[in-house]
């Protein structure tokens, strides 16, 4: 993943309601590993919320509890990485708008991820992954399940479908499968088309070139990651989920991005954010 100066930073979105750290566990590794700063961001909705009728003190509660968020997370992360530089920022605005809006600047953004419905991450006030996941311009990861260290050999999962997006998440894969020294699963999924010219063999096969194609080249510029290509039928979703079950990530790519709904994300993104147990990185096209 080629950083310039101006983006040197892993951002993690800290949430002062939750006590989990997975998120920021992921993100502090993640900072070590590739040699990053991580900022620690906490968002506080402005104090004229339409939704409260007093805001200045319920502000002014939040903004404390953000405060003391932020203290209790450094330190936290100083003591997982003590050579991670750790920066912090507490901003006044919406969650999901406040972190879209770090990430433009961001060499990568870390969410934790509440597990909310389709109809929450669309409707409810609280959702966060689909708006910031649709409108960021670095790779996006969600981290709602622990890495799965313990499977041996550990190995991360890549989608491919021949599109520019799956390109940037193999690049990104195969460069995170390096500095992990992990083995990297490319996976491209073909679903059978309900009408067609063409015989269903034609068509498979055609899709196995194209996932060849794809990730030819790759193994000469990293030569100690190993690869395996997979190609499988049915659901990309369910193939690209069950396939990452024990993954230390799944990585895939988005296509553009889209207004605050996140509507753009596109189905198997979407998809996979709510079915995957591990953590899905998504990877916008350069």
């Amino acid at each position: 993943m080629t950083t310039t100066p101006e983006h040197r930073e892993i951002v993690v979105g800290i949430d002062p309601a939750r006590a989990g750290r997975l998120a920021l566990a992921w993100a502090a590794d993640e900072a070590h590993r590739r040699r990053l700063a991580l900022r620690l961001v906490v968002a506080v909705p402005p104090a004229h919320d339409p939704r409260h009728v007093d805001g200045t003190p319920r502000h002014e509660a939040l903004t404390r509890r953000g405060e003391d968020a932020l203290r209790a997370a450094t330190d936290w992360v100083r003591t997982r990485q003590p050579d991670v530089h750790v920066g912090s920022a507490l901003v006044d605005g919406f969650p999901a708008a406040v972190m879209a809006g770090t990430a433009q600047r961001a060499a990568m953004a870390v969410l934790g991820s509440r597990h909310l419905s389709r109809t929450e991450e669309f409707l409810s006030a609280g959702s966060l992954v689909v708006p910031v996941t649709a409108q960021a311009r670095c790779p996006v990861v969600v981290v709602g399940d622990a890495e799965h260290t313990t499977q041996d050999p550990p190995y991360l999962v890549v989608g491919i479908d021949g599109s520019e997006s799956s390109r940037a998440a193999l690049a990104f894969a195969f460069e995170e499968a390096d500095l992990r020294h992990c083995a990297l699963r490319a996976i491209a999924v073909w679903q059978p088309p309900v009408f067609t010219f063409h015989t269903g063999d034609t068509l498979f096969h055609a899709e196995r070139r194209l996932l060849s194609e794809t990730t030819a080249g790759w193994a000469e510029k990293y030569p100690d990651v190993r690869l395996t290509h997979e190609m499988l039928i049915g659901s990309p979703v369910e193939l690209l989920a069950a396939a990452a079950e024990h993954a230390l990530a799944v990585v895939v790519g988005r296509r553009g991005r889209g207004g605050y709904t996140g509507m753009r994300v596109g189905s198997v993104v979407h998809g996979l954010l709510h079915r995957a147990h591990c953590p899905v990185i998504t990877v916008p096209t350069a």
